[in-house]
């Protein structure tokens, strides 16, 4: 009887025992499935070289791991990069800024990869014209056409592309982050600055105001209920769900499994207030953000093209800090532009820009921040889609 495990329910208080391996899908194992993941090996026997260097770029960070990229290859010795207008955030990301800062780390993925094959990539921005302001007329024009040349020379960042893991748990409070290690993450983002503007901190009087700030725009998402619902409904639970679509939010712990084997995980509407899911959904966010041992941002202007290049600037950045070692978690909420979000969006500018926040374009703007420290375990790799269902051929 020792394997037997006694499972609060959320929102019922109901307490049932339960054999967790006897149940289908319930071993005590949180792993992700090895074909969920397997994209983080690496090509295998890929000759074509846009292919090889595709299987790279669909590592990148993207928010919600939508992974909302296809690249057309009809073209001999071009990428043409699109988003698919299915896979947004329209409750969270309203104008689609986030979208396409995961299209910018997926561009410099791309183009990494590319150089390491010794081929330089000669990328055009927006040959048809930049997606509106409104998700609503997105359409499938191209974010990128990418013609492939000789002579592309490597990049010593490449090295680390397929160990790159995005942190999602609490942060080491007895490991410091020092200053110069910050330094370092900023500095690698001075090759794609572009009018980008690169700065963070660890100073402990900021850093409080900061994860206070982090804690208190997380609660204005979790408590709105169409935006904590769009979170909710990219939740994959267990291996079966998690290889079925390889996106979203994975979660495979066996404790929420055996509950959502019972059909006792409900995905139609928030957590009650008070519910053990409640709890552990507020306990989460609250505790990355306590444990912020430092934080980082990218500003710079607010057009289509500004944002393509904060992705590209913020993938370096991720870079380089699994070559540090160091964990770097995007605290996206307030700078989230839904109207619940306005109050922290305008504190956000202002703590970390002194300004007031954009009005328009041209305005700066806070394109990325995030969370900085050491993870106190393995970082998993997150599931990925495989890499044909990205293509046009």
């Amino acid at each position: 009887m020792d394997r037997r495990k006694f499972i609060r329910l959320a929102g019922g208080g109901v307490v049932i025992a339960a054999a967790a391996p006897v149940v289908s899908g319930c071993s005590q194992s949180g792993d992700f499935p090895p074909e969920a993941i397997e994209a983080w090996q690496g090509p295998k026997d890929e000759t074509d070289p846009r292919r090889w260097a595709l299987a790279h770029a669909i590592t990148a960070p993207n928010p919600h791991n939508l992974q909302p990229w296809i690249a057309d290859l009809r073209e001999p010795q071009v990428i043409t990069i699109r988003t698919d207008p299915e896979r947004v955030l329209a409750q969270t990301d309203p104008q689609g800024r986030q979208i396409l800062i995961g299209h910018g780390a997926f561009l410099e993925l791309l183009v990494m990869a590319l150089a390491e094959k010794k081929l330089r990539a000669d990328v055009a921005l927006w040959p048809e014209g930049e997606l509106g302001s409104d998700l609503k007329t997105w359409d499938r024009r191209p974010i990128a056409r990418i013609e492939i040349k000789p002579w592309g020379r490597p990049d010593p960042l490449f090295s680390q592309v397929l160990k790159r893991h995005t942190p999602k748990s609490d942060f080491d409070l007895q490991r410091p982050v020092e200053r110069s290690t910050l330094d370092l993450l900023l500095g690698a983002t001075q090759a794609l600055a572009q009018g980008l503007a690169a700065d963070g901190t660890t100073e402990p009087a900021r850093l409080e105001a900061l994860r206070s700030l982090c804690w208190q725009s997380a609660q204005v998402e979790l408590l709105t209920p169409r935006t904590v619902m769009e979170s909710i409904h990219l939740t994959r639970v267990g291996p079966s769900e998690i290889l079925e679509h390889r996106d979203g939010i994975s979660i495979n712990g066996w404790k929420v499994r055996l509950v959502n084997a019972l059909g006792l995980f409900d995905r139609q509407s928030p957590p009650a207030e008070g519910s053990e899911a409640y709890k552990t959904m507020m306990s989460r966010f609250e505790g990355h953000s306590r444990t912020a041992m430092g934080f980082v941002w990218l500003s710079g202007g607010n057009r289509r093209s500004d944002q393509i290049a904060a992705g590209r600037a913020y993938l370096r950045m991720q870079l380089k800090a699994t070559q540090l070692g160091v964990g770097v978690h995007p605290m996206s909420q307030a700078l989230q532009e839904f109207p619940e979000m306005a109050p922290h969006y305008e504190r956000a500018h202002q703590l970390m820009l002194g300004r007031p926040a954009p009005q328009k374009p041209s305005d700066n703007t806070l394109q990325m921040f995030c969370r900085v420290g050491y993870p106190m375990a393995e970082v998993p790799a997150t599931p990925r889609r495989p890499l044909q269902t990205f293509l046009q051929t």
